[in-house]
């Protein structure tokens, strides 16, 4: 019998549906009684087309001898589409209400549900499976997609497209100097505690992790803010894990233990940081202490630092977004972030198959909000606001060098 499963599980594959039938028709007749439900049952084909194959041979059908077709001409199960007069055209009504975005669209695309297109269909009395009603909207160029973020709030920035290329520009000459490229900001704060995390993974039926059930914030515990700094061209990740404000201090500082524990090592000749960030938050170009902060850094590790700035709402280009903070979140999903060292156990155990790796550290410094900046203190910054749009790009140098 196994001899008889391996000559099957080779053949099979080799053939077209004629010999197929034919070949497992002639097996069964060699087995003897029963032969139509063992062969069956062996190969996975039915035996209605084993029986069909056995007529065949007994018949001498001239489609056994015919080379250039597997079925009798007209064989087959029809289309749905010439079985049920007008049924495409009932599954294109059912959704042409439902249709989103732009018509003229390369592809089109639904937000009805097959089974409930097949439950509009059956009150027009047509007769359609779920699969049926996909192959419909496949042919017509629909597919199941999910809403983009491509609109933006507003006229976007006139210069935005330029920004763009400067970035990509100053990135470029960077990294042909030998100088590090770094993509920073701050990931959504987390409440540290049993509180159900978005996602899943698995677990034996039933013993899923029992968790909070509601979301507020357990005050011994408190939050969890992740401030990331991506190198854009290694492809490695840092993530200092802060429990205070997300302020400019707190900001400068990651990216001090950033080159502390990884910059150094991979750059220790370089004469300039190159950084890329958000417009707004504790990094944006307008807050002052982000500015006066990034000048002590500077003088302390006696270096250039470049800092180039997206367009307003164009946030989800910085590469940290795509290319750290997403798999950050893929690597914990469906996990209750009970405790500060599963934050981070679980943050430096990112990895991808493109080489991504993470190092994550706790900063348990006390940052403090509303720290004001004079007029006085600003005008220090040794900053050099470059010829394009100086507010979003400029490098800071470090004190005794103008």
């Amino acid at each position: 019998m196994k001899e008889l499963k391996t000559k099957i599980e080779i053949m099979l594959p080799l053939l077209n549906e004629k010999q197929r039938r034919i070949y497992l028709a002639s097996e069964a007749q060699s087995y003897g009684y029963g032969g139509i439900s063992e062969i069956s049952r062996i190969s996975g084909v039915s035996r209605t087309t084993i029986t069909q194959g056995q007529k065949e041979i007994e018949t001498g059908d001239e489609i056994l001898y015919d080379s250039g077709r597997v079925r009798r001409e007209g064989g087959g199960r029809k289309k749905i589409t010439e079985s049920q007069a007008g049924i495409e055209k009932a599954v294109l009504d059912a959704v042409e209400a439902h249709t989103l975005g732009n018509p003229e669209s390369a592809l089109l695309y639904t937000n009805l549900s097959l089974r409930n297109i097949q439950t509009e269909l059956e009150k027009q009395e047509y007769s359609i499976s779920p699969p049926s009603i996909s192959e419909i909207l496949r042919e017509n160029e629909y597919s199941l997609q999910g809403d983009k973020k491509d609109l933006y709030n507003g006229e976007p920035h006139p210069d935005r497209n330029e920004q763009f290329e400067y970035i990509n520009k100053t990135c470029s000459e960077a990294h042909k100097a030998g100088n590090p490229v770094i993509s920073i900001d701050t990931k959504k704060k987390e409440n540290i505690g049993n509180f159900k995390n978005n996602g899943r993974e698995y677990h034996k039926k039933g013993e899923a992790p029992k968790v909070l059930d509601h979301d507020f914030p357990i005050p011994e515990l408190g939050k969890a803010a992740p401030y990331g700094v991506y190198d854009v061209f290694k492809n490695s990740g840092f993530v200092n894990v802060g429990l205070s404000a997300d302020t400019a201090q707190f900001a400068v500082n990651s990216i001090r233990k950033w080159w502390e524990i990884k910059g150094q090592n991979d750059y220790s000749d370089c004469d300039e940081i190159v950084i890329t960030a958000d417009c707004g938050g504790s990094n944006g170009y307008r807050t002052r202490l982000w500015k006066t902060e990034l000048q002590n850094l500077a003088d302390e590790l006696n270096k250039k630092i470049t800092v180039v700035h997206y367009p307003p709402g164009t946030s989800k280009w910085n590469k940290i977004e795509h290319r750290l903070f997403s798999f950050v979140s893929m690597n914990w999903r469906g996990r209750p972030l009970e405790s500060l060292a599963v934050i981070v156990s679980l943050i430096g155990s990112t990895k991808t198959s493109k080489g991504l790796t993470v190092d994550c550290v706790v900063d348990d410094n006390i940052y403090q909000k509303g720290i004001v900046v004079s007029d006085e203190l600003l005008n220090s910054v040794n900053i050099s606001k470059h010829e394009f749009h100086g507010d979003w790009n400029y490098s800071i140098f470090p004190e005794h060098i103008q």
